[in-house]
């Protein structure tokens, strides 16, 4: 990477030669990376643009739809290089399109974009227009292979410390095991990092149990496209590459048939009979449950306890249970209006 263009970026556009259309910068995911889970706009915008500009891999996936095109092509580490040259081409007047596996803005090419547009002086009002086409992530990818993982809150995390310090990435890790998220584990392991998802490893052992399903996918919907279903005790032994996806479930996340689910909650509600969905004692169809919010604050404040012994007892900070317990209850807040689940 040419580091004195990034740290001294180029200057505000100059105006194109008359008759010439702005230029203009889209980002666009691919998606998996098969031809058939390219949205319409992903296709329109490759087909749109002069010049298509990503790493070599992923120009691959597309080489199908690059006749006629200027194709530039960068290696793995070189996504301000890629950046930088996407604004150049721009400046000139040119309809470039920076190709990102997956999601552009999900560890793609969107940040890195804009953070060289930004130190050039560029603003939304420019004459350089800037749009992200949105593809399918890894997450989902992985998660459409392997059953319903993500039904439940989830977060993705990656291991990488190529820009970011590792006890920044421990924190997290730990916090989101804590918080009992599926999580999503990027960058897992590589040629010269392969300690970190052993690591990782050791966090969610802290919070959760050894049995917890762990999802392992290599190159989802791709020809080397790789499945497996272990668990957090077991998978040290599992094959896991760069080109994987660690999928790890939550406390009520279930292996059955092969299939990785993670239920969002509504045998908890609701029960069927006759076959018929009907709703459990003590719960209303469309309302908050009973152990929601405003029903959890007033059995706070029924129980008699401390703020300092209901923090242990639900593992919250004591100064947000004191808090929470000297507001007044909202007059008729637990019989709210329904709502999406």
């Amino acid at each position: 990477m040419d580091q004195k263009n990034f740290e001294n970026p180029p200057g505000p556009r100059t105006p194109a030669p008359p008759g010439c259309p702005a230029g203009k910068i889209t980002l666009v995911g691919l998606g998996p990376g098969r031809l058939d889970h390219l949205t319409g706009r992903a296709r329109a915008a490759i087909a749109e643009a002069d010049t298509v500009i990503g790493y070599v891999t992923y120009i691959r996936l597309i080489r199908d739809l690059l006749a006629g095109k200027e194709v530039v092509k960068k290696a793995m580490s070189e996504e301000l290089d890629r950046a930088i040259e996407a604004h150049e081409r721009a400046r000139r007047g040119e309809r470039v399109v920076v190709v990102s596996s997956g999601d552009a803005g999900i560890y793609g090419m969107a940040g890195p974009t804009y953070e060289v547009l930004f130190q050039a002086g560029w603003t939304p009002d420019s004459a350089i227009e800037v749009e992200i086409v949105p593809g399918a992530s890894a997450i989902n990818a992985c998660a459409a292979l392997v059953g319903a993982p993500l039904t439940h809150d989830f977060c993705a995390i990656s291991l990488s410390d190529l820009l970011t310090p590792w006890p920044v990435i421990a924190r997290r890790l730990d916090a989101a095991a804590h918080a009992d998220f599926v999580v999503a584990l990027y960058n897992p392991k590589s040629g010269r990092r392969t300690r970190h998802v052993q690591e990782a490893r050791r966090i969610f052992l802290r919070h959760r149990s050894s049995g917890t399903p762990v999802a392992i996918v290599k190159s989802a919907f791709r020809p080397k496209q790789r499945v497996e279903i272990t668990t957090l005790g077991e998978v040290a032994e599992a094959e896991i590459g760069m080109l994987s996806t660690v999928l790890i479930g939550n406390s009520n996340t279930y292996v059955r048939d092969g299939l990785m689910i993670t239920p969002r909650g509504y045998v908890d509600k609701y029960e069927i009979r006759d076959k018929r969905r009907a709703a459990r004692a003590g719960e209303k169809a469309g309302r908050p449950l009973a152990g929601g919010l405003e029903g959890w604050l007033a059995a706070l404040r029924e129980s008699g306890k401390s703020a300092g012994e209901l923090a242990k007892i639900h593992d919250l900070p004591e100064d947000y249970i004191a808090a929470a317990l000297a507001e007044a209850p909202e007059p008729g807040a637990r019989d709210g209006g329904e709502e999406r689940a």
